[in-house]
Order: C-alpha cells, then sequence, then structure tokens
C-alpha cells in the first residue's frame, strides 16, 4: 500500500486534471480551426425562425452582426458531428448574427486573452464556465455586464438570484445562462450490471435510493481486482463525490469569499473517500490497472463506474460507444444521505466580457437567444429533438439529463477555488485529491488550510491583488 501511496501521489500533479473542465468540450486547439457546416434541416430553420420573431422576449436589432469568441471549444458545427446549435440558428434568425471563433489551448487560454486584449483583437466574450474566470478574472481581463442585461427582465428574472449570487464587489462580471447538471455524472454500462446481478443505478435513483451507500454497496460487491474487476476509474470522481455534500470548497457569499474546507461535512466526504481507496473501490492503482484512466474498461465490463462529464455523450454515437459500449447509461452522482437536500456537481452556462471588446450588444443578444430557448417551449423541443439526431440519444437519456439538471436548477453551489488564484485552485486541486490517495484528511487539512484562509483574506481585503 505504501507504494501505491508513493505512485499516487507522484501522479496527481502531472495526470489529473481539474474537476470543472471536464465540462470542456477540448482541451487542445489548433490555432486555425477547420470548418464544418453542419446546419439545421431548412424547415426547422423556418420553425424557428417564426419562434423567435414572433416571440416579445427577444427585442431590438443588431447593427454589428458579429461576435468573438475565444475558447478551447467552437459554439459553431465542429468536429463532435453536432448540428449548428439551436440558439446560434436563433441568433441569425433573429439578429443576423454570426460567432467569429478564435482557438486557443486551454493551459495558455489567459495568456493569449491578454495578449488579444493588448493587441485589440476586438475579443467579446469568453467562457466562464470553466470556474476559474470570477473572481481572478474581473481585475485584468473582464468588464461587468450591467450596461448590457437586465437580470430582472423576463428573459433573466428565472437565473437573477443565481447572477446576483455570483456577483463580485457589486457587478456581473459573468451571465450564467443556467446552472447545469452535468458537470459529473456516473457512467456505467447495463449489461455490465446486468451480469454481475446488481441493481441498476438508475432504477435506484427512480426509487429515491441512490445515495453513498448504495453506490458503495455496488463497489462493494463488484469489485475483484485478482479477477480484472474494478471499481471507480478516471481522474474526476473525488470533486464529484464532495460537491454532494452542498458545500463548495471555496463560494461566494455576500460578495466574500468563503472556504467550506473546515465544514464538518467536507471531513464526513473526505473520509469515505479514503475508506473507498482502502477498500480497493477506486481503481486507478489497483491491482494491474495501471496509472492511467482506462473509459474502454467501462463497455468492455471490466470497470464499474466512470464518474465524468457528460460531454463524453456529447459526441457522435460511434464515439462515445467505442469506450462506454452500446448499453451505456448515466445517473446523477450518488445523494449524500446526511445532506439535507440532493446536491449533485453544478457547472454553469456562463460567459464573461472581456474588455475592450468591440461588440459587448451582440453578445448580450446572443446570450437572450440562449435563454429563449430555455424559456420556448417549441423551441426547447427542437434543442432536443437535435440531441437525440446528433448524438445518438434514446428518450430515456434526454430524460435522465432533464431530471439531473432539475437537481442542479433546485440547488446550485458552485466552487470558485481556481477563480481566488492560480496558486489556491492548484493547491485545492491537488490536496482534495489525496484521500482518494491514501492520505488521512486530517494530515491535509492540517497541511492547507492556513494558507487557504490566506489566500481568501489578502483577496478579501484588496480584490485589485
Amino acid at each position: 500500500m505504501k507504494k501505491r501511496n508513493a505512485l499516487f501521489a507522484a501522479m496527481i500533479v502531472a495526470a489529473a486534471v481539474p474537476f470543472a473542465a471536464c465540462g470542456d468540450k477540448d482541451k487542445s486547439s489548433s490555432q486555425s480551426a477547420p470548418k464544418y457546416d453542419k446546419d439545421v434541416d431548412s424547415s426547422v430553420r423556418d420553425e424557428i425562425n417564426s419562434n423567435a420573431t414572433s416571440n416579445d422576449l427577444l427585442t431590438g436589432e443588431l447593427e454589428n452582426k458579429t461576435i468573438k469568441w475565444m475558447a478551447t471549444w467552437d459554439i459553431n458545427p465542429d468536429a463532435t458531428g453536432k448540428t449548428k446549435p439551436t440558439a446560434l440558428v436563433v441568433f441569425e434568425e433573429r439578429y443576423g448574427g454570426k460567432i467569429e471563433y478564435k482557438p486557443v489551448d486551454f493551459q495558455k487560454r489567459y495568456d493569449a486573452l491578454s495578449t488579444a486584449i493588448n493587441g485589440d483583437e476586438g475579443i467579446d466574450f469568453f467562457y466562464a464556465g470553466d470556474l476559474d474566470a470570477i473572481p481572478m478574472g474581473a481585475v485584468k481581463s473582464f468588464v461587468p455586464f450591467d450596461d448590457y442585461i437586465d437580470f430582472s427582465s423576463p428573459l433573466w428574472e428565472d437565473v437573477q438570484d443565481f447572477n446576483d449570487d455570483m456577483q463580485w464587489k457589486g457587478k456581473h462580471y459573468l451571465a450564467s445562462v443556467q446552472t447545469t447538471g452535468d458537470a459529473c455524472v456516473v457512467i456505467y454500462n447495463r449489461k455490465t450490471i446486468q451480469e454481475a446481478g446488481l441493481d441498476d443505478p438508475a432504477d435506484l435513483y427512480a426509487n429515491g435510493d441512490w445515495n453513498w451507500d448504495t453506490f458503495e454497496e455496488l463497489l462493494q460487491k463488484f469489485v475483484d481486482p485478482e479477477n480484472n474487476r474494478f471499481g471507480i476509474d478516471g481522474w474526476w470522481f473525488e470533486f464529484g463525490l464532495m460537491n454532494t455534500i452542498g458545500k463548495p470548497p471555496v463560494a461566494i457569499e455576500n460578495g466574500q469569499l468563503v472556504s467550506n474546507i473546515g465544514d464538518p461535512a467536507m471531513e464526513r466526504v473526505q473520509n469515505w473517500i479514503y475508506e473507498l481507496y482502502t477498500t480497493n473501490c477506486i481503481a486507478i492503482g489497483v491491482g494491474d490497472y495501471g496509472w492511467t484512466d482506462k473509459p474502454a474498461y467501462i463497455g468492455e465490463g471490466k470497470s464499474l463506474f466512470y464518474p465524468c462529464g457528460l460531454y463524453q455523450f456529447y459526441t457522435s454515437p460511434d464515439q462515445w460507444k467505442k469506450n462506454f459500449g452500446e448499453d451505456a447509461f448515466f445517473v446523477p452522482m450518488p445523494k449524500d444521505p446526511e445532506a439535507d437536500e440532493y446536491y449533485i456537481p453544478v457547472g454553469m452556462d456562463a460567459y464573461t466580457l472581456v474588455k475592450g471588446g468591440h461588440n459587448p450588444e451582440g453578445v448580450a443578444k446572443y446570450l437572450d437567444c440562449k435563454r429563449f430557448v430555455l424559456l420556448d417551449e417549441d423551441t426547447r423541443a427542437i434543442a432536443d429533438e437535435q440531441m437525440k439526431v446528433d448524438y445518438g440519444w434514446t428518450d430515456e437519456m434526454v430524460d435522465m439529463k432533464n431530471s439531473i439538471q432539475e437537481l442542479a436548477d433546485a440547488n446550485p453551489t458552485i466552487d470558485v477555488s481556481r477563480g481566488v488564484s492560480v496558486d489556491c485552485g492548484k493547491l485545492l486541486d491537488d490536496s482534495l485529491r489525496l484521500t482518494a490517495r491514501g492520505v488521512p484528511w486530517n494530515e491535509t487539512f492540517d497541511s492547507i488550510n492556513m494558507t487557504v484562509e490566506k489566500y481568501i483574506k489578502d483577496i478579501n481585503e484588496d480584490p485589485d491583488k
């Protein structure tokens, strides 16, 4: 076990990717973006046009039709096989808008953004869903939305409270179209479950019995490293499980940063993850498993669970079935049986306005279109149908995604530790995973608590840092 502990600790910095990045479509992009012009059918476009132009939720016009988007993934159709997103079609039909894409490497995206700002390239908006944009970027890279979006308007009132909660120093430096429930789900293969004689997690969830206890029970019944049967794979599960307590490591409360790593619930979940480690329920490093994740083991029946972002299924069916098999399915992370509500990992479909952008009004109108898709039932039905066509989803998969989204809407909690500073984010991302590598929680807490508190105190007292 000591050898396994040492190897895990050595690999964590090199191999683990921050949890929030799990939802990213792509972590690396070349500087030339190939074109994938996969438009919606003309009949669909006509229906969207009718919905968007006849509804008074969308108002005004745009003089400047083009908005410039910098990210690691393209909103326009791309190599994943997706058709043009419904919100983009609405933007085109209602405002004549278009999105110009500037691809960047994930690790270098803030450097690239700074260069673009200094060079007056007119980048208009940037992704905030990686959870590291605020409050750090509010100082040097972004400007508030308050002059461009009325969060009390009919389009935005459903998410006003959440956007208000995410304000920094009284300003909306990000606009969250919605909180999202797809940040981390439990991916599994139903054939594997059936052949092992286990209860289907989807059935447990439907019956209100999907929680830490049943999650662990399935693992204990399945795991047998000597016979190549492994438990939890991947690099996302630690924060996925941590987020079920409803206390993110760092939160924004009343405009101030707050650390929750000393909360009793954090101690409880960390001790439970340590127990999963000591009983071989964590796959990587057990037996002959090795030191890299093996998503294909889900499809092969060798691993039970692969907690990860649902983006794994936002591809053509041949791509996700290659890893997870024909009988792949997913459920939300299991409920903390002691929590007051059903909390899950929550992300944001959120964006920032870039300093020096040439078309903030255009960005606001595009985000209005995204809100419109969520609010207009006919247009939302088109988006759901498009997902089934593009990604080979069944009605059951769409229904499960919608159910998970309802959990996110009901109890949104967002971890902003990586938005405090690069150093704070790295410290917590590395350290909070260590119980899954065999390090007792009390040792980790004692080693990092004072440092985290200092990071937060410094920013709260002097935000310009």
